[in-house]
């Protein structure tokens, strides 16, 4: 059932990011969105290698007129602060494996930030080989008044320093730096498909098809294999790692899905080598569905613990699941996300759409799950009410707070009017990337090479 507030949040247009250029150049397409922990800052990846991160501004202007403290109450429900470009950096550039005559695209996969500790942020970004550690930091004030150099920062000959003075800080223009802090490379042989920060903010792991990997902070010359499903003979492969995800607030639990449609709970206080999982989440499949895309379409794009770290939700081409930690043996809850794709598979086989892979997310109370669809369409499902909506990332209601329509796809039988035909829809424009604010109904939803920013009405 679908309801216009999609589980009584009505979403708004707020800000959209980008160029309305017809033709994207392939660099500029987002392929990662991630806030950090506070939601204050949010960063993107995309496949030139550039990651961009916008700050929220503290305090918005509105036309009521209200005062600070005005905002600080009931204003801060309704006018929140915009994003804008806080800083802009290359993270990643091309590289060419001489080995194996294999060129190393700078696509940004993952993005994920640290604990804020202090005054900077540290975030991390890998590229199919290799993960940065990245510092961002803000300079507003410059060191003058130095002994041995000059005001132009040339060297003074020491002779002619006849007193000492103590160098003072002037105000400058505030900087925004970003410096690359450890670089970990050489540690996988296939594809970095996920990066994942560990609750001890010391170490975090790295998974590529067939390895996951832990590494510390600190150490950028060794990684400790914690995963690793290569058969011995390759010919035997029949599956390979497509997510990883630590757990929220046990630093010895962590979760990695297949492109069997499984997902392995294991504890690193068992054993070293995580070959042997704790608990495996794997739903039959219905014989009455099978077909020559069953495989492919059970294939987990993306897995995600809820934020209390009861729960998780895995995203496969048609659905998204919803489990319990507690019980393996079947979802909890399945949320169809394009059912009416089913019938469309061939030419979507065809047309390599699927292989695409869709991330999902859950909002900071752990009640709604979103996730992206063709036509640049996303899903939201309310966990309480069971309703869903769906709702479009597009450039016509852009006005802020204009309340977003939900759309209806139509797949057979007679179209109604506000209805859109499931041959009509865009699979070129299709949702991958999305993120939702930590703790407020704010998400950020990438487009091609745009980031729409939508809020919740209240």
């Amino acid at each position: 059932m679908m309801t216009a507030n999609g589980g009584d949040i009505q979403w708004c247009f707020s800000q959209v990011k980008g160029t309305v250029e017809e033709d994207v150049t392939e660099a500029d397409i987002i392929s990662c969105v991630e806030f950090n922990h506070d939601g204050e800052l949010l960063a993107t990846g995309d496949k030139g290698g550039r990651v961009v991160i916008f700050q929220r501004d503290e305090l918005v202007s509105t036309s009521e007129g209200w005062s600070a403290a005005d905002y600080l109450g009931k204003a801060n429900q309704t006018h929140r602060g915009e994003y804008n470009v806080y800083s802009t950096f290359q993270s990643h550039e091309p590289e060419f494996d001489y080995l194996k005559s294999l060129e190393i695209e700078e696509k940004i996969n993952k993005i994920r930030w640290l604990r804020r500790a202090n005054p900077a942020n540290f975030l991390l970004s890998t590229n199919d080989k290799t993960i940065k550690l990245w510092k961002i930091s803000e300079r507003d004030k410059r060191p003058e008044g130095f002994n041995t150099k000059d005001e132009t920062g040339m060297l003074r000959d020491p002779t002619s320093v006849k007193a000492l003075r103590v160098p003072i800080l002037k105000p400058m223009e505030l900087m925004v730096e970003a410096s690359p802090r450890r670089v970990f490379a050489n540690a996988h042989t296939y594809h970095i498909n996920s990066i994942s920060v560990n609750s001890d903010q010391e170490t975090y792991m790295s998974a590529d098809d067939l390895r996951i990997n832990l590494w510390h902070l600190e150490i950028t010359d060794q990684s400790f294999n914690i995963v690793d499903i290569k058969p011995a003979n390759m010919e035997e492969l029949n599956e390979v790692i497509t997510a990883a995800e630590f757990h929220p607030s046990m630093c010895n639990v962590f979760v990695y899905s297949s492109s069997k449609g499984s997902i392995r709970l294991c504890d690193m206080r068992s054993r070293a080598l995580c070959d042997q999982h704790t608990k495996l989440f794997e739903e039959p499949e219905d014989p009455t569905n099978r077909s020559f895309f069953s495989e492919i379409i059970s294939s987990i794009s993306d897995v995600k613990f809820s934020h209390s770290g009861r729960y998780l939700i895995s995203r496969d081409y048609l659905s998204v699941k919803v489990w319990d930690l507690n019980m393996d043996s079947k979802p909890i809850e399945t949320y169809p996300v394009h059912e009416f794709l089913r019938s469309k598979l061939c030419s979507l086989y065809e047309n390599d759409c699927i292989f695409d892979k869709f991330e999902c997310a859950w909002s900071g109370d752990d009640r709604h799950i979103m996730t992206g669809s063709y036509n640049n369409f996303f899903r939201m499902f309310d966990r309480e009410s069971k309703r869903d909506v769906t709702l479009e990332a597009s450039r016509e209601n852009m006005k802020p707070r204009t309340v977003l329509k939900p759309r209806k796809v139509c797949s057979g039988g007679k179209r109604k009017k506000d209805e859109i035909s499931v041959d009509s829809l865009d699979f070129s424009k299709k949702i991958l990337h999305a993120g939702w604010h930590p703790s407020e109904n704010v998400i950020a939803v990438a487009a091609t090479n745009n980031l729409y920013i939508f809020q919740s009405k209240d």
